[in-house]
């Protein structure tokens, strides 16, 4: 038998919801070389990005760096923040990290507005 009295509001908790994706195919990943091809960046100065952190990057089995599909975009943006605002690369990193954020509070903001 229900307590709840009809005209109250009642809390509820909800648990958070978790997603979870399962990869079909594996994400097809990208060589240092051709990363360097498609950008017209030197390999040496790509390895420096992964160093600095600009760049993410994975080992394959036999320890070779592999890149994301987006990973030739990700670098155009750090040269274009280089050549086009005179950034080094330190402040670069700091530069996409506060982008990224505003990316993700504007996506939140968004959100927000729907739900309303």
């Amino acid at each position: 038998m229900s307590t709840h009295v009809p005209g109250t509001v009642r809390a509820t908790r909800h648990l958070p919801v978790t997603s979870v994706h399962y990869e079909l195919v594996p994400a097809r990943r990208l060589s240092l070389e051709t990363v360097a091809d498609r950008t017209g960046l030197h390999p040496e100065l790509i390895r420096r990005f992964v160093t600095l952190g600009l760049i993410d990057a994975e080992r394959d089995a036999s320890g070779r760096l592999v890149f994301a599909p987006d990973a030739p975009a990700a670098l155009a943006r750090v040269e274009r923040l280089h050549t086009g605002l005179c950034l080094n690369y330190a402040s670069i990193g700091l530069v996409l990290d506060l982008l990224d954020r505003i990316n993700r509070l504007e996506a939140a903001l968004r959100r927000s507005g729907r739900e309303e």
